[in-house]
């Protein structure tokens, strides 16, 4: 029933924000850059746990790694901008997020971060 109802909180969430952005893109937007799905798995592994080293860890990980998260959405931008098709663009930007992860948690260890 608890698994239930975080998909039920989650999904509402993301349903608000559909809706909001219909009518107001920065609006949207500012909900979305809320970490309300980072406040949400706190939140849950908290609940789910009560170990408070767990939840040390994921927040110190979550910091280290919204970094290259935030390249999906320049490079999305990019290729919509340069009349490249939805959906492809979406699959293009997610494989530049995804190397650009690779290559970020590469430099990280580099330079001594553990996530």
């Amino acid at each position: 029933m608890q698994f239930f109802i975080k998909i039920v909180i989650s999904a509402l969430i993301i349903a608000v924000v559909s809706k909001v952005s219909e009518k107001s893109p920065t609006i949207g937007a500012i909900i979305v850059s809320l970490p309300l799905t980072s406040i949400l798995a706190l939140i849950w592994l908290y609940s789910d746990t009560k170990d408070v080293k767990k939840v040390i860890d994921l927040s110190d990980s979550i910091f280290w790694i919204v970094i290259p998260s935030l390249v999906f959405f320049f490079a999305l931008s990019y290729f919509l901008k340069h009349d490249m098709k939805f959906h492809w663009a979406m699959v293009s930007s997610g494989m530049v997020t995804i190397i650009s992860y690779n290559v970020y948690i590469f430099i990280l260890r580099k330079i001594g971060v553990g996530i």
